[in-house]
């Protein structure tokens, strides 16, 4: 079946994330959390705030870390920045797949017993929690904020970019 629309999954619900007690639990989608130069410490520092709380799905998260990391390799180079995801996708989403066609009827239950099959994960944000944060070198400040800008289109929540360390060495 298709992937329903992030709408559904954004807002929070009651936590189910004891992977133990349940079968078959979809993996996440995201390949690296950390890219870049991870050895170097880098003097600025920008992260991606969330201005809501909410659930980002994990196909969300790592179609936002791609955008971010091909734009960085791109304009700024492979060792001269460190990309961090900062959330985990641990909240297991439950759907009730619905059949749909000529004899549906027969098929589906309906409501009945509605508890949903696995279908993905997520990471639970709360409000200001970080979820991406770049460091590089001051010349490449706008090129990071032009990243995060990208990353901010990506997720369900309005987002706000916020310079952590080097304030004053990009002004």
């Amino acid at each position: 079946m298709v992937t329903k629309p992030a709408k559904m999954y954004r807002n929070f619900e009651r936590p189910y994330t004891r992977r133990e007690y349940m079968g078959g639990v979809p993996g996440s989608h995201i390949v690296s959390f950390d890219m870049g130069n991870l050895t170097e410490d880098f003097p600025v520092s920008i992260s991606l705030l969330a201005k809501e709380q909410c659930q980002i799905r994990h196909n969300a998260l790592e179609a936002a870390r791609i955008t971010a990391n091909r734009y960085l390799l791109k304009h700024v180079g492979r060792t001269n920045f460190h990309l961090k995801l900062r959330v985990h996708p641990h909240q297991v989403l439950r759907e009730n797949k619905m059949a749909t066609g000529a004899g549906a009827d027969r098929v589906s239950s309906g409501m009945r017993h509605a508890f949903g099959k696995l279908v993905g994960t997520a990471a639970r944000v709360h409000t200001g929690q970080r979820v991406f944060t770049v460091s590089a070198h001051p010349p490449q400040f706008q090129h990071i904020k032009e990243a995060m800008r990208r990353i901010g289109y990506k997720l369900p929540t309005p987002v706000k970019i916020v310079v952590d360390r080097g304030q004053e060495l990009v002004q």
